[in-house]
């Protein structure tokens, strides 16, 4: 049996009784980044064996994890926080059990998507994901441009060296429209900040931004 494991986006209370028996139970747990899962299984006390399994190993690592599950073993795939399979590579090895015809099951828990939509005072009821945006600037421009006509919330994730780069894009081609600015959920220094985006854009250009952020927008509010 594959399991997905929903694991803690910050505050490591944050995880259900059902992913530490998981967790605990599993032949392998296959992890992000072993060094940041072993935070929580020591926390936890869980001594299950974790590999490595991310961007650059996937194709390869996936082939062995599969190769397990056929065996008859049993492996809970982790990302660094949240939910595997969203913005991670974890969506791959999913797949290629699918397909194997071997069981695939969930722990939910945390995400930090629908963590920040709750606490935007967004629209919560439609929504779109866009992930991370395009790293190149011709290529995120455009797809900015795609999304002048949505109607539904709007969803990225971003990193703390690419913001302000971001914020400065989406006033020029969205309008400057109100964002709201979600880093450090569920830890220590959690902050929301709603401002248009070229307030957003001085605010970060003067504090250098931290942390991992999540920016959502609605252009029809």
């Amino acid at each position: 049996m594959l399991y997905i494991v929903s694991t803690p986006i910050g505050n490591l209370k944050d995880i259900t009784l059902r992913a530490i028996e998981t967790l605990k139970n599993v032949d392998l747990i296959a992890a992000e980044d072993t060094r940041h899962t072993r935070i929580l299984t020591q926390h936890y006390g869980i001594e299950t064996p974790a590999t490595s399994y991310f961007e650059h190993n996937q194709i390869k690592k996936a082939d062995y994890l599969l190769g397990l599950l056929k065996e008859g073993k049993s492996v809970a795939l982790v990302t660094d926080a949240g939910t595997p399979g969203i913005s991670d590579p974890g969506f791959h090895l999913i797949r290629l059990a699918k397909q194997a015809g071997v069981p695939v099951t969930v722990v939910p828990g945390p995400t930090a998507l629908i963590a920040a939509l709750s606490l935007s005072g967004l629209p919560a009821h439609n929504f779109i994901f866009e992930g991370f945006l395009p790293v190149k600037s011709a290529a995120r421009r455009r797809k900015l441009e795609s999304l002048k006509v949505e109607t539904r919330t709007i969803i990225f994730y971003e990193s703390p060296h690419r913001l302000a780069k971001v914020l400065k894009d989406i006033e020029e081609i969205l309008g400057d429209p109100a964002v709201v600015c979600v880093r450090e959920l569920t830890k220590k220094f959690e902050e929301v900040k709603k401002a248009p985006a070229s307030e957003l854009f001085q605010h970060f250009t003067q504090t250098p931004p931290r942390g991992e952020f999540v920016l959502l927008l609605s252009l029809n509010s």
